[in-house]
Formats: structure tokens, C-alpha cells, sequence
């Protein structure tokens, strides 16, 4: 609640604008936590560490959109269901990876339609990394 007055603040000083504020404190104040830091958030592994963004719609399905920013970390090991960069035969593109229960690696795509991706021998694949995080806009301006 404010209300106009004379009186000095808890310091001793005037309020140069004459409101005095009553009532009760936040009762967020006490809950205030540090400054969100990105670099620490966003970046496990400084070195391995890469950025990328999407170009196009194909992966909208899942959430990622055109123009997104994807946080991409080559350290970690490649663990099932991960969204992961993988360089298949001279392009990148990003799958889901999974194992077959002898251990064999095949891919998916966040599109259905597009099935089931077991690398032959003649396949030139590389698994490059893991996204870890998916920076989406909000508004476009």
C-alpha cells in the first residue's frame, strides 16, 4: 500500500518523492538466488563444446525450430535415446540413437515416417555429438 507522507525514511532521510510504502515484504525476497550464469548452465565441457543452428522445420515434431540454437557437447558417451549430430554419408543430420541388445547402434528420426537407419558396411557414419540443450526465440522480432 502507498501512501503520501512527510516522514523520513528508516535511514533518516526524505523520500524525495513523499511516498512512504506500508505493508508487508515480498515474500519472494528471501527466495532471491544468484544471477543465472549461461556459460556455467549451457557448458559442462568448455573444450567439446559446440553451438549450432537449425536450418528448417524437419525436426518441429520435437520442438526444435527453424532458426533454434542447439548446444552440442562431443564429450559425453552416447547413452539410448539421446538427440545426437551424426555425419551419415558426407552430411550432418540428427537422430535419435539406440542399441540393439547385441550392442549394435541404428538411428531414428523425429519423423516416423522415415523409419528405422541400421549403418551397413558400406555406410559412411560418425556419431560427433550429443545436444544437450535447445535455446528456442519466444518472439521473433
Amino acid at each position: 500500500m502507498r501512501q503520501k507522507t512527510d516522514r523520513k525514511t528508516e535511514s533518516g532521510e526524505n523520500n524525495s518523492t513523499g511516498e512512504h510504502f506500508t505493508g508487508f515484504a515480498s515474500p519472494a525476497e528471501d527466495q532471491v538466488s544468484a544471477p543465472i550464469d549461461l556459460n556455467k548452465e549451457l557448458i559442462h565441457h568448455p573444450e567439446t563444446t559446440y553451438f549450432a543452428r537449425i536450418d528448417g522445420d524437419a525436426l518441429k515434431d520435437i520442438g526444435i525450430q527453424d532458426g533454434d540454437l542447439i548446444v552440442i557437447d562431443r564429450s559425453l558417451p552416447f547413452q539410448e535415446n539421446d538427440l545426437v549430430i551424426c555425419y551419415l554419408n558426407g552430411a550432418f543430420d540428427i537422430k535419435f540413437v539406440h542399441y540393439t541388445k547385441d550392442g549394435e547402434i541404428y538411428l531414428t528420426s523425429s519423423d516416423p515416417e522415415r523409419g528405422i537407419f541400421r549403418a551397413s558396411e558400406t555406410d559412411d557414419l560418425l556419431l560427433w555429438g550429443v545436444i544437450t540443450y535447445v535455446i528456442h526465440r519466444y518472439h521473433r522480432r
